[in-house]
């Protein structure tokens, strides 16, 4: 189970890294500092992102700067 969150959150970070042209590292960044806003699970975002729902640039829009 957690070799499968590992995975969603890589597909998650990739696609705010090519939606937006960063770095891995910033992507996850934005990802769990949305999650974090937002009150969500990581591993929840990151599937429910790969799933389109919501959609990365909601997400970008969303997740507090660093």
């Amino acid at each position: 189970m957690a070799l499968n969150a590992r995975a969603t959150i890589a597909q998650a970070r990739g696609l705010l890294a090519e939606t937006r042209d960063l770095s891995s590292a910033d992507a996850f960044q934005r990802l769990r500092g949305y999650a974090q806003a937002h009150g969500l699970p990581l591993g929840k975002l990151a599937r429910d992102l790969v799933q389109r729902t919501p959609d990365a640039r909601t997400v970008l829009a969303g997740a507090p700067p660093r």
